[in-house]
């Protein structure tokens, strides 16, 4: 039997909206009725804290695992219909202690073997370069890079596909490969149709159909603890996730 679709969500630049396209993709998955298992591989939390946890106060995390002292089918808790894998301040020490250790860029691909009953992995990873986004690429099948339709924003995507290239030379052959996500677009600005416009013309097909527009709700329920799903069900932005999970499921139906 086939593992889970391992997806890393990765932008090198803070503030674009990764976690949030994380957290949707992987409740819109769970909506439709996949089995979903997030993890929070960022040691800022912010996927933890959207989901509505107190990361100061957790005792089984994703640095638990990391270090070996659980499981993750232990340390993994259920959040509606999804297992979710929370980070807390901690996670920022592991770069440190794994320095190390042989084989320190694969350790996170070693964790998720044991992972069976999930059908996709999500991954939201940090905003830089280190050895956590590095072993995150190293275990994934796909990066889904979240991308703002602003020039500077195009600007930053050489150094993350330089990176991913580099990882795929030094410690993955076969992955990954990597998906655009257009997001905060309005069709009213003229640059950010220009901007999509070469983002397409660059890219061609990695770049998916599903647009998320512009949505003030969606910038809005992390701050409640809560997916756009669950916070304006009937807005733009859930239109917007559930044609993107919809098209996920279309090219890579896993399970």
């Amino acid at each position: 039997m086939a593992g889970p679709d391992i997806i890393a969500f990765c932008n090198q630049k803070g503030g674009v909206g990764k976690t949030t396209c994380a957290l949707n993709i992987a409740v819109g998955l769970t909506l439709l009725r996949k089995k979903v298992l997030v993890i929070d591989f960022d040691p800022q939390a912010h996927l933890t804290y959207s989901l509505g946890l107190d990361a100061h106060h957790l005792t089984g995390t994703v640095y638990s695992v990391m270090k070996g002292t659980a499981p993750i089918s232990q340390a993994a808790m259920p959040i509606r219909g999804m297992s979710v894998l929370p980070a807390n301040l901690e996670l920022a020490r592991l770069e440190t202690e794994m320095a190390g250790l042989p084989a320190k860029e694969s350790l996170l691909k070693k964790r998720l073997e044991d992972v069976s009953d999930a059908q996709y992995v999500i991954i939201d990873c940090p905003p830089a370069s280190g050895l956590l986004t590095v072993n995150a690429l190293v275990a994934c099948r796909e990066v889904f890079i979240p991308l703002q339709m602003e020039f500077l924003a195009l600007k930053g995507m050489s150094r993350l596909l330089t990176l991913i290239e580099d990882v795929k030379k030094r410690y993955n052959h076969n992955a990954p490969t990597y998906r655009v996500i257009p997001t905060r677009y309005d069709a009213r600005k003229r640059l950010n149709n220009a901007i999509m416009d070469k983002v397409r013309e660059r890219f061609g097909d990695r770049v998916f159909k599903a647009v998320i527009r512009e949505n003030i709700a969606v910038a809005e329920a992390p701050s409640f603890g809560l997916s756009i799903f669950e916070y304006a069900p009937k807005s733009h932005g859930a239109e917007d996730y559930l044609d993107l999970c919809r098209e996920i499921l279309r090219k890579r139906p896993a399970g």
